[in-house]
């Protein structure tokens, strides 16, 4: 839904963005790297469909990206 802006499962265009928030732990939609005093997270940028309620789910930037390979691993 990012790139095509049409839903794959019902094929609706009917799209909605919910950008990615960092609040305190428990609000916004975010990944946390560093639990820590100083709060560190990834922004996760959902894409809604109106029409049937499926979502996805993006780590927008390409430097976060890394940032949670780097945290997590990669295989």
């Amino acid at each position: 839904m990012q790139n095509t802006k049409v839903c794959p499962k019902c094929g609706s265009k009917d799209i909605v963005v919910v950008p990615g928030t960092i609040g305190w732990p428990g609000s916004g939609n975010y990944i946390q790297l560093r639990p820590s005093f100083v709060f560190k997270a990834v922004k996760v940028t959902r894409y809604l469909c109106c029409d049937c309620g499926f979502i996805e789910e993006w780590v927008d930037d390409l430097e976060d990206r890394v940032k949670i390979k780097n945290k997590y691993g990669g295989g």
